[in-house]
């Protein structure tokens, strides 16, 4: 159905260049490899996304999230080999610049994956580490004496258990040196040693080349909470305040968004030094309340813990939503492939306070559960035959033309997912309460089955009710009195919906903006 929508809700996105990334508008994480293929070689490139800036502008983004760009040995790059060049597959670092200067004309600002955690083996660093105890690069890394790893008797496992029962501690390939290098995820990713001084001027150095040489924007911040072991953690939290202040100093205003999956308690340290980060345990409970169509996870009073939690570190936090990234299995297969469902946990994503997320695709629905290359395919541009932009270098095991509608007839149709994502959107750019990611939530009286309902205030004062109906039926949604305040129909995402006196009928998988 086409939406109801008593204020403008189709202007262009955009964002004023006074107004800080994050404060505003909606993000958009690509991974290059899998986005568009600009030059027939079956990998996604930079001009590839160059190309397709006007479609981003289009659906309304206002910034996107680059996965790795940076050279490495694997197909997702998360281990580096140099941090100030761009991987020959994605192009050259003049076609970076040129993606950043197209971006900017169109008012979308450009964040990087910054994989400070690790490098790859392959990178000089741990060439030169790796001749011996004497380099000066040794301890750019974590490393064990024989003793003690005969002390430790960590021949079977890691005594930190930071890695479960793997054991992360690696001999180095055809070295005579008894030492092992310390790499949590994977043998070919050493952590660096960030008690070691050089190393983070090393990183301070790099965000600056990025922010000012280049001119991006912001960085999203890989692994984030896994600089240091837990049991250092708040060695983590310093780093990363001597990191956001480096940073704030190098360019104003410049965005910092952190994976950190914890706790709230724990995650609220972070936000000393990172502007964002990461709510994956709201992306969990979106999936849960949308699948089984009823508020059973308490979603708004979580969030409203959550975010009481964040705000008594930090009052200017920026929640990052999302409903799922490159790490989690795609929203579309958890919701099994539900046009509704899918438009409903959209709708929520797009009305909750934060700064909403959209992994690539998500707005048509694409598919994906785990190992990591699934949720990793290419994007559905046209139907095969008329896809002259569609990667190949893997070959879609979950997202096809058979399973998902591709863009280009999605963009044909009112009723689409996309066009669903496209109208929300819009319109949250278009109203000032709903673009304002620094507004805080606030619960309402309202309690019904079926029904999300809550508030939007921003630091100005306004405010907007908004209200969900997560099932198929009807459901005339009947305000309590702390509601009165509210007059007017701001958005729905069905016609005929009206407001009249303290109720309003919000039709199935139905969204209604009031203020």
């Amino acid at each position: 159905m086409t939406p109801h929508t008593v204020t403008s809700s189709t202007q262009e996105n955009t964002p004023s260049k006074s107004v800080p990334v994050g404060h505003t508008g909606v993000h958009y994480e690509i991974f290059v490899r899998s986005f568009a293929d600009s030059n027939g070689d079956g990998i996604g490139d930079l001009n590839g996304v160059t190309t397709n800036l006007d479609y981003l502008q289009d659906l309304g983004v206002s910034a996107i999230w680059l996965m790795p760009v940076n050279p490495s040995p694997t197909y997702h790059k998360y281990d580096i080999t140099d941090y100030y060049g761009i991987d020959p597959e994605y192009g050259t670092l003049d076609d970076f610049r040129r993606l950043v200067a197209e971006a900017h004309r169109r008012g979308i600002a450009v964040l990087i994956d910054l994989v400070l955690h690790h490098t790859s083996t392959r990178h000089p660093w741990f060439t030169e580490a790796s001749k011996g105890p004497q380099n000066p690069y040794w301890h750019y890394y974590n490393w064990l004496t024989p003793a003690e790893i005969k002390a430790k008797k960590l021949a079977t496992r890691d005594i930190t258990a930071d890695s479960g029962e793997r054991n992360p501690w690696h001999a180095v390939a055809g070295s005579a040196y008894p030492e092992r290098y310390y790499g949590m995820f994977w043998s070919g990713m050493p952590d660096l040693n960030f008690d070691h001084p050089p190393v983070r001027e090393e990183m301070f150095k790099i965000a600056r080349y990025w922010l000012n040489d280049i001119g991006i924007d912001g960085f999203r911040l890989d692994a984030a909470r896994h600089l240091y072991r837990e049991f250092e953690e708040p060695k983590n939290h310093q780093f990363w305040q001597e990191f956001g202040r480096e940073v704030e100093a190098a360019k104003p205003g410049a965005y910092t968004v952190g994976e950190v999956w914890t706790r709230p308690e724990r995650i609220a340290p972070y936000f000393r030094g990172l502007k964002a980060n990461f709510n994956f345990d709201l992306s969990l409970a979106l999936e849960e309340v949308v699948r089984r169509g009823d508020d059973t996870e308490d979603l708004v009073e979580f969030l409203a813990y959550v975010h009481g939690t964040f705000a008594a570190v930090n009052p200017q936090f920026i929640d990052g939503i999302m409903l799922s990234n490159h790490d989690q299995n795609r929203i579309g297969s958890a919701l099994k492939g539900n046009t509704d469902k899918l438009k409903v946990a959209a709708s929520l994503l797009l009305t909750l306070p934060g700064n909403p997320y959209l992994y690539y695709g998500e707005e048509i629905g694409m598919l994906g559960v785990k190992p990591d290359e699934n949720i990793r395919e290419p994007f559905l541009w046209n139907v095969r035959a008329r896809d002259r932009q569609r990667t190949s270098w893997r070959r879609g095991r979950y997202t096809t033309s058979q399973t998902v509608t591709p863009l280009a007839e999605q963009r044909a149709n009112p009723d689409s997912l996309f066009m669903h994502y496209k109208r929300l959107i819009h319109a949250r750019n278009a109203h000032p309460v709903l673009n304002d990611n620094l507004s805080r939530l606030e619960q309402t009286g309202i309690r019904q089955r079926g029904v999300i309902a809550f508030i939007r205030r921003s630091a100005s004062g306004s405010r907007v009710l908004v209200v969900h109906n997560l099932t198929g039926k009807p459901i005339n949604v009947v305000f309590s009195p702390d509601e009165s305040w509210c007059r007017c129909l701001v958005f729905s995402t069905h016609e005929g919906v009206t407001y009249r006196d303290g109720s309003v009928p919000v039709p199935g998988y139905g969204c209604v903006v009031i203020e």
